[in-house]
């Protein structure tokens, strides 16, 4: 599990995962979310603009795992 820090109350899903590095492109990030490749805090999560914020799990296709600080 690796520690994510925002310095913000929240982010937006696909901008998280530009943020951590896991997608490229908004549009990379987009076609993640739609695949239905991420989860946070355990459910899937379908929504790009969905607001992550701080104590969140974000899993990224049963690969990598995220925590918000």
């Amino acid at each position: 599990m690796e520690e994510i820090r925002i310095d913000t109350e929240f982010i937006k899903l696909d901008q998280f995962l530009k943020h951590c590095g896991i997608a490229q492109t908004g549009g990379q990030a987009k076609m993640m979310i739609a695949d239905g490749m991420v989860k946070v805090n355990n459910q899937v999560a379908l929504e790009r603009g969905k607001k992550i914020r701080k104590n969140d799990k974000v899993e990224i296709d049963d690969q990598y795992l995220f925590v918000v600080v």
